[in-house]
C-alpha cells in the first residue's frame, strides 16, 4: 500500500471469508469504519449478517483474509465493545429494574449479594452507581429506570438495554437487530439516539438490521451482504439500481419518490431466501 492509512479505524477487513461446515458464508468482504461511525450491516436472512458478528468478537476463525477490530486481531479487545444481542423481550412479570439491568453491564459477571460499601469498596460502589445513572441518562431513560423492566414499553425496554452496552464506555457498539419488534416511532427514534451516542461519544457503532427505512437519513456506511458477495460504501453508493443489481445477479430497480423517498424492488431468486423489497426514507 502507499501512503500511511489514516488512525482510528474500528474495523478494518481484507479480502475477508467465513465457512461454516464447509459451506462458504461470504467471501471478498473489504471493508472499513472509522471510529464515530453508524454502519449498518443489511441482507436477507440467511446472508451471514450474526456470522460477521461472531468473526468480528473472534467466536468465529475466519477462512482467510486479514480482521482488525480496534486496532487489535478479533475477541483481543472485547472488553472495549459493547455488545447488544439480538432483541429480548422481558415478560410483564420480571421485577428486575431498569437500573439494575444497566448495572449489570458493569459487574453482571459477578454473583452472589453485592460487597459491602465499606472501605475501598465504597469508593467502587459510589463511582458505579454515578456511571450507570450517566449512562441511563445518555439514553434519556431516567424517568422509568427504576421500574421493572417487565413494566417498561418495548422502546423503552430497549434504551435500557442500550445504557448496559454503554455503561463500561466502550469504544464500539455491536447492535444485533436492536429495531425488531419495535414500531416506526420508536425505531426511528432508537436510532437518532444511537447515532447521537455515535457522535457525541466518538463511538463506532455496527447495527444489523432488515429494514434500511429508519436508519438511512443517520447511517454514515453501509455493508451490504447477499448471495455471499459483500459490497461496501456510503448510502449513496450502495443503495443503487447497479450496485444491488451486481450484488444479487437479477435486476433490482431503485425508484425515488416524489417526496424524496426510495423503493427498491426486486424479486431475487435461488437462494437467497428474501429479496430487498425496502422503502427507503
Amino acid at each position: 500500500m502507499g501512503a500511511a492509512e489514516p488512525a482510528g479505524w474500528a474495523i478494518e477487513m481484507r479480502d475477508a471469508a467465513v465457512r461454516i461446515a464447509g459451506r462458504e458464508i461470504w467471501s471478498g468482504v473489504d471493508f472499513r469504519a472509522k471510529e464515530g461511525e453508524l454502519v449498518a450491516v443489511l441482507g436477507p436472512n440467511g446472508a451471514g449478517k450474526s456470522t460477521l458478528l461472531r468473526v468480528l468478537l473472534g467466536l468465529l476463525e475466519p477462512a482467510r483474509g486479514g480482521i482488525k477490530v480496534l486496532g487489535q486481531a478479533p475477541g483481543t479487545a472485547n472488553e472495549r465493545i459493547g455488545y447488544l444481542p439480538q432483541r429480548r423481550v422481558f415478560d410483564a412479570s420480571t421485577r428486575v429494574r431498569g437500573v439494575d439491568l444497566v448495572r449489570m453491564g458493569l459487574d453482571g459477571s459477578r454473583w452472589g449479594v453485592p460487597m459491602p460499601a465499606l472501605g475501598p469498596w465504597a469508593k467502587r460502589t459510589r463511582a458505579a452507581r454515578t456511571r450507570v445513572q450517566e449512562a441511563i441518562g445518555q439514553v434519556g431513560a431516567q424517568a422509568y429506570a427504576r421500574r421493572p423492566i417487565g413494566e417498561c414499553s418495548g422502546g423503552e425496554q430497549q434504551r435500557l438495554l442500550i445504557a448496559q452496552a454503554l455503561v463500561a464506555r466502550p469504544r464500539m457498539l455491536i447492535l444485533d437487530e436492536p429495531l425488531d419488534g419495535l414500531d416506526i416511532p420508536n425505531q426511528v427514534a432508537v436510532t437518532a439516539l444511537v447515532q447521537r451516542i455515535c457522535r457525541s461519544e466518538g463511538v463506532a457503532v455496527l447495527l444489523v438490521a432488515h429494514d434500511v427505512n429508519p436508519l438511512l437519513p443517520y447511517l454514515d456506511r453501509i455493508l451490504y451482504l447477499a448471495g455471499g458477495k459483500a459490497v461496501a460504501g456510503t448510502p449513496e453508493q450502495v443503495i443503487t439500481a447497479q450496485t444491488l443489481s451486481a450484488l444479487y445477479g437479477t435486476p433490482i430497480e431503485v425508484l425515488r419518490t416524489a417526496d424524496g423517498r426510495m423503493v427498491v424492488v426486486g424479486h431475487p431468486e435461488g437462494h437467497h431466501a428474501h429479496g430487498p423489497r425496502h422503502v427507503l426514507g
